[in-house]
């Protein structure tokens, strides 16, 4: 070995070595804010890996790695101790998420130090479920969002539904601001109607088949470290279920129950981890199919009054009848995710009917430029 080669060696190890110092380090500055007993232990044991894994690094510089110490900056880890406590450790984890990713990559591309990857993404996972600690979102996704499952149907649906009539009112209005020929406004919205419809049901599509292609391979991959690391992954299940509140002893009897049946350690790992239900990825076609409909059915609300030539009242049925909608889906969103729903109905209503309005006025300055 050249002393180029040694010299690059020891400043890689000078550099594995601080990084491991310092997430000991704001590990130890979180769990001394955190009051959670639980989660202070999941954050002194994380403090307690980090440590091992410097402890490696100092030998080869040459060091004793059982007398490493939690090191970082005064600045860095008064930051973290001051956001833990006005904020609490939870909103605090994700930044953490990225420092573990960033060794996960490093030590990815170092043969010394690739056997440590595991523990690193392990630690990533572990973060990632006490970020999801107190996040609404969280309950949501494991209870199925009171039915806003469905492999992501329904919510296609939603979506198609509020999509379909704020677009073709708004395009209804600009037409109809314009021109007083209902003709011309009732061809314009069918067409608006159909191009959103195809468009959306294309889109959802593409959507659902690029998020379901994503899922298959992260499950793909989970079994793949199931199978190949078996251990590593029995020490995650662990760190997890002492996070939700089960004791050392208790959350190792149930990891080594889970890991003994490769298919529930795969799913539960699966929802765990991933936060994905492998039974519910979503279905590209039905997304599509959904969304294609709702939309259609949102967008033939305001062209409806048109299909009678009933002059100025026409418009006036339009924006009714599209404004009572805006109103009923927004109370309903709201009311889905456990909002007040009259706030909600407002809001949607006062959204839609503002696009309405600037398009109504844009079409009658044209209009009227057009006639002149």
């Amino acid at each position: 070995m050249t002393d180029g080669d040694r010299g690059a060696d020891v400043a890689r190890y000078r550099d594995y070595l601080k990084s491991e110092l310092e997430a000991a380090a704001v590990y130890q500055v979180l769990a001394n804010a955190e009051e959670d007993t639980v989660r202070r232990d999941v954050f002194e044991k994380l403090m307690k890996s980090e440590l091992v894994h410097a402890g490696r690094w100092a030998e080869k510089l040459g060091q004793d790695g059982s007398a490493v110490q939690p090191s970082a900056s005064i600045l860095k880890l008064k930051s973290f101790g001051l956001a833990a406590r006005l904020f609490g450790t939870t909103r605090v984890v994700p930044w953490l998420v990225r420092f573990e990713t960033k060794e996960v990559e490093a030590y990815a591309k170092d043969p010394e130090a690739v056997d440590l990857v595991q523990e690193e993404r392990g630690h990533s996972r572990v973060l990632n479920q006490l970020a999801n600690g107190n996040d609404p979102l969280a309950a949501i996704r494991a209870t199925g969002a009171a039915g806003l499952g469905g492999g992501g149907q329904l919510r296609a649906a939603v979506l198609g539904v509020n999509d379909g009539l704020v677009s073709n009112f708004s395009l209804v209005m600009g037409v109809a601001g314009g021109t007083d020929r209902h003709e011309f406004v009732l061809l314009a919205g069918v067409a608006g109607l159909l191009a959103g419809a195809f468009s959306m049901a294309a889109g959802e599509y593409i959507s659902m088949r690029s998020q379901r292609d994503v899922y298959e391979h992260q499950l793909r991959m989970e079994k793949a470290e199931i199978e190949e690391w078996p251990e590593e992954e029995m020490q995650e299940l662990v760190l997890i279920y002492k996070a939700k509140g089960f004791s050392e002893e208790e959350a190792g009897t149930i990891a080594s129950r889970i890991m003994s049946q490769p298919e529930v350690a795969l799913e539960t790992m699966a929802r765990e981890e991933l936060g994905l239900d492998p039974s519910q990825l979503g279905s590209p076609w039905g997304a599509a199919t959904s969304s294609m409909f709702a939309f259609i059915l949102g967008a033939a609300l305001p062209i409806i009054p048109f299909l009678t030539n009933a002059g100025n009242v026409s418009v006036v049925a339009s924006a009714v009848l599209s404004g009572g909608a805006l109103a009923l889906v927004g109370g309903a969103l709201s009311a889905l995710t456990g909002r007040r729903a009259g706030w909600g109905a407002l809001r949607m209503l006062l959204a839609g009917g503002f696009a309405a309005a600037v398009t109504f006025s844009v079409g009658s300055l044209i209009g009227v430029s057009v006639d002149l």
